[in-house]
């Protein structure tokens, strides 16, 4: 990582939401944007720390992940979300060492769901061919090697269904690192059944102002995609790829690719897993949601109830 400015020349986050995907990350990212005392980039996923990650289009220098928070007022507390610094193994030391007073913001979710949003995600994004999520789950082995990877610029950890669901030593890194005093863990459960109150714990938390009641508007739905040439261009375009990783800087061309994605999609509900897979996938991850409930001191046995 490249070597900080001065303490004096730049302004770094005083928190993080650092996951998981599909946990509502997105949603709680806009409902701090709109609090007056609080400041968060346009650029929600920067994806600075985590050496260890892949990044589809290179890695901001420190000097343009810095300029991202330069906007903000001096009485403003300062944060950014990255949904895949949970999964890294060295995003949290990393975090740490640029900013050892951060308080981190942990949000979960059955993995069970997690993995299947994900792949519904992915295929959204055009970065999944196996549509089928019960064959993509059994091609995570061979992806990890390297094998049966989609064409274009991907990040392969977006391919780890497995992998990015095992939360618990994840949770458990942060609260090494941070001690469990600086990491706030939201349940999506919970942010769906009474979003204002989860809302104003994480402002507490935070140490602002937790009276201000933000637009509780939905954020990152499930979509389908009505034309899949346009979705394709707009992900991999053929003849902007070399200048994506400098578009990608600019808060117009984060609107703009807004704009095109939400034309060329509809909200769509998603599809129920098939019972027996669920069922499968319970058994699998019993272990693992019972260590997790252990690590955040919360029940979760409701998450293994569904393929029943």
């Amino acid at each position: 990582m490249a070597s900080p400015a001065p303490a004096t020349a730049v302004r770094l986050p005083d928190f993080y939401i650092v996951g998981a995907p599909k946990c509502g990350t997105t949603a709680l990212y806009d409902y701090l944007r709109q609090h007056p005392q609080v400041f968060m980039p346009f650029h929600k996923e920067p994806l600075f720390f985590g050496a260890d990650l892949h990044r589809r289009y290179g890695r901001l220098t420190f000097e343009e992940y810095a300029a991202l928070f330069r906007d903000a007022r001096p009485e403003q507390r300062v944060g950014e979300a990255s949904a895949w610094y949970l999964y890294s193994c060295l995003a949290a030391s990393e975090i740490k060492a640029a900013t050892p007073q951060a308080r981190i913001i942990i949000m979960l979710r059955n993995p069970i769901d997690v993995m299947y949003a994900q792949h519904s995600q992915l295929l959204f994004n055009q970065q999944e061919e196996i549509t089928d999520f019960a064959d993509a789950l059994a091609a995570e082995e061979d992806r990890f090697a390297g094998r049966r990877l989609p064409p274009g610029p991907l990040r392969p950890e977006n391919l780890y269904y497995r992998r990015m669901a095992h939360f618990s030593e994840q949770v458990d890194r942060y609260v090494s690192t941070f001690g469990r005093e600086s990491v706030h863990i939201i349940l999506y459960d919970d942010l769906g059944a009474d979003a204002s109150s989860v809302y104003r714990h994480t402002l507490e938390f935070l140490g602002v102002d937790p009276s201000f009641a933000p637009s509780f508007s939905p954020s990152n739905e499930n979509r389908r995609v009505r034309n899949r040439w346009l979705q394709r261009l707009v992900y991999d375009p053929p003849l902007l790829g070399g200048l994506i990783p400098r578009l990608r800087r600019y808060p117009w061309a984060h609107a703009l690719r807004s704009r095109v994605l939400r034309a060329n999609s509809e909200k769509s509900a998603r599809r129920a897993m098939d019972p027996a897979l669920r069922r499968s996938l319970e058994l699998e991850f019993e272990p693992e949601i019972a260590r997790l409930s252990a690590t955040i001191g919360r029940e979760l046995d409701g998450w293994l109830t569904h393929g029943l």
